[in-house]
């Protein structure tokens, strides 16, 4: 890597950091919000896995779906307000790689949603009741699921020309995968249409990982969990330094 990647990774970070309510408080609201309205509605009705309170089932499921929004949305937002104001010539003309250029910024994606889980994870647990998480699996599914939204984030930014298309990409996109990754509820209880289907969505293995890191317990072995996410993270990636490397509606 060249001396120019710190200094836009700074310049990421920075930039979610300086608006920090926008980008980390009102996630964690959101989630507390889910956690409040699902748990009153259901918690005396759903057992997930047998001994886990329902309540205490969703708060990794949420943490997790906060942290692979906001590491899409950093990335992606980041890449389209660079394009749209024009300014993206600079970071083109820098000393900087197409491999620097991946890593600061899917870097800043990781660190926006690692904060944004662990303001998640901090707040219920003042509420809820959580078992102390087991570290490496909890920090191998935070790196690679987070990691998969970032490159993802970085390839929409790309492809993306103004905020609408944008906004259709995580509306249609990023919301309903990430909704429908067994957020807020078990997959082995769904029929076997809706099982397949979701085991057919990579978000839900980053969920259901996640997951395995508070309980022992998952829908999924969590090393084939992590295969599968650690598959769709390397796809991405080199897919998004194709992308680089090739200037795709970044050189006009």
């Amino acid at each position: 890597m060249t001396r120019g990647f710190p200094t836009l990774f700074r310049k990421e970070v920075m930039r979610f950091w300086k608006v920090s309510f926008q980008t980390v408080a009102a996630p964690v609201l959101s989630a507390l919000l889910f956690l409040v309205i699902f748990s009153h509605a259901l918690a005396s009705r759903v057992e997930a896995y047998p001994g886990v309170g329902y309540t205490q089932f969703l708060v990794p499921g949420l943490a997790m779906m906060a942290m692979l929004q906001n590491a899409f949305a950093n990335s992606s937002s980041s890449l389209i307000q660079s394009k749209v104001t024009g300014n993206v010539v600079f970071m083109l003309l820098a000393p900087l790689t197409p491999g620097d250029l991946f890593a600061a910024y899917l870097l800043a994606s990781v660190v926006r949603a690692a904060v944004v889980g662990a303001g998640v994870i901090l707040a219920v647990a003042l509420l809820v009741p959580l078992p102390l998480p087991n570290p490496l699996w909890l920090a191998a599914f935070a790196f690679t699921g987070t990691g998969i939204l970032g490159a993802l984030g970085i390839v929409a930014g790309i492809w993306a020309e103004k905020f609408d298309q944008l906004a259709a990409f995580q509306n249609f996109v990023i919301m309903p995968l990430t909704f429908l990754a067994g957020v807020f509820y078990s997959v082995d209880s769904l029929p076997p249409f809706w099982q397949a289907a979701s085991h057919a969505n990579p978000f839900f293995y980053a969920v259901d990982g996640f997951r395995y890191a508070f309980f022992g317990r998952s829908d999924v072995s969590p090393w084939a969990s992590l295969a599968i996410a650690s598959a769709a993270f390397c796809a991405l990636s080199w897919l998004t330094l194709r992308l680089l490397r090739a200037g795709y509606k970044l050189r006009h």
